[in-house]
């Protein structure tokens, strides 16, 4: 049985979702192959950070390339669209077709069954997150054969909304979770000061960036009594336009003006590891944000949140909005100095016991490392495959 993981994105914060399940599949002594393919330098750089000793003994590294064709397309086009990564799937057909099983972390790879005829080849969803975003939940969810998933909340949504049958669902909690710099505050801030985390999603009609972004900037170069931590999502600023599918739009983030770099209070990060492995969740005092799940990381350890609602979205009941319970959601910049000033009484008097509520509904965490769980679920569907004689089989040429 050759079970494979893929990483194929531009950035890296895909790769803490799924590679831990590798590792614990190896710790465990599986009974097959373990495959790790990257596209990129960035993603082999961070596996084989991640994965250590593993790499190179219990678990292969495959790095997959495009063809001379494509790479000259995904250069013309990779500002504004990921054409390389759609691209990827064609040119590297050969090595999809050598697995009984491919584990990823997002949804582009069910080209290989609708596009390519892959309809042997057994696939399971990590997804990347907790989040609430409608696009997390979508139809697409259905066509994977298995989805692992964070908790009950994920599970109902993906039932309901997705269409998935509950028996290909299992909750394994958040392997993300087992890989956290456990040391928390890795970064030096003065700690006289109150550090606020400013995470702005990448999506043009969620994020308060393109509308707000250079507002709640400028609020922060004018009062130093906090520090900030800018540390948006890591595509906001990895092309020069922003184009999302999810409701088809488009806009570009633009560039971090000098003035704002003169200041000591405000620390900037477009997109480095530290964005993607929970170090600034974890070091700072205050959550501000939109859309990102990464907000459901930040309350592994309950603090204030403020949610800048920059397009005055209908949220309350709507289940894509479900994280903005967790704090105080303001409308504009100039709200968030008082906002600010009562987040820390706000969050003992009312949001703590509803962040309480949100985070046990998205993630089921029972003393096991997730990582664990889903590697047990991993290893009993390769058994079942293995048993019922599944696997490998031609399949038609694209």
């Amino acid at each position: 049985m050759r079970v494979g993981f893929l990483f194929n994105h531009d950035q890296i914060h895909q790769v803490a979702h799924s590679l831990p399940i590798a590792v614990a599949l190896a710790k465990r002594g599986f009974d097959g192959e373990i495959v790790v393919a990257t596209t990129n330098d960035r993603l082999a750089a961070e596996v084989e950070r991640l994965a250590g000793r593993w790499l190179g003994s219990a678990i292969q590294h495959v790095r997959l390339t495009l063809g001379a064709r494509s790479a000259r397309i995904a250069s013309l086009l990779g500002g504004l669209v990921p054409a390389g990564k759609l691209m990827l799937y064609r040119d590297n057909l050969d090595f999809f077709r050598s697995l009984d099983m491919l584990v990823v972390a997002e949804k582009t790879s069910l080209l290989l069954k609708t596009r390519y005829g892959l309809d042997d080849l057994f696939m399971v969803h990590t997804r990347h997150g907790a989040g609430d975003r409608a696009i997390g939940f979508d139809r697409a969810s259905a066509r994977f054969d298995h989805v692992l998933c964070s908790g009950e909340k994920i599970r109902r949504r993906l039932i309901v909304e997705a269409g998935v049958d509950p028996d290909t669902i299992s909750i394994v909690g958040y392997p993300k979770f087992d890989m956290v710099r456990q040391a928390g505050r890795t970064h030096h801030f003065d700690r006289d000061r109150p550090v606020v985390l400013y995470n702005p999603h990448v999506s043009p009609h969620l994020s308060s960036w393109y509308r707000h972004g250079r507002e709640v900037l400028d609020f922060f170069g004018r009062n130093d009594s906090r520090e900030l931590i800018f540390a948006p999502h890591v595509m906001l600023f990895e092309r020069p336009f922003v184009l999302t599918i999810d409701r088809l739009t488009i806009n570009r983030a633009g560039k971090i003006e000098n003035r704002y770099l003169h200041g000591d209070n405000i620390h900037f990060d477009l997109g480095s590891r530290a964005s993607t492995d929970m170090s600034y969740t974890m070091a700072a005092d205050i959550y501000l944000g939109d859309a990102s799940s990464q907000v459901y990381e930040f309350l592994l350890q309950p603090r204030p949140c403020i949610f800048l609602n920059s397009h005055g979205i209908e949220w309350r009941g709507d289940p894509n909005f479900a994280h903005w319970q967790a704090g105080e959601v303001i409308t504009h910049p100039d709200q968030l100095g008082e906002a600010l000033d009562r987040a820390e009484e706000l969050h003992h008097s009312h949001y703590r016991s509803a962040q309480a509520q949100l985070f046990n509904e998205s993630f089921d965490l029972d003393g096991r490392p997730s990582s664990d769980r889903a590697a047990d679920v991993i290893a009993a569907l390769a058994e079942r495959r293995r048993a019922s004689g599944a696997g490998r089989r031609t399949t038609r040429a694209a």
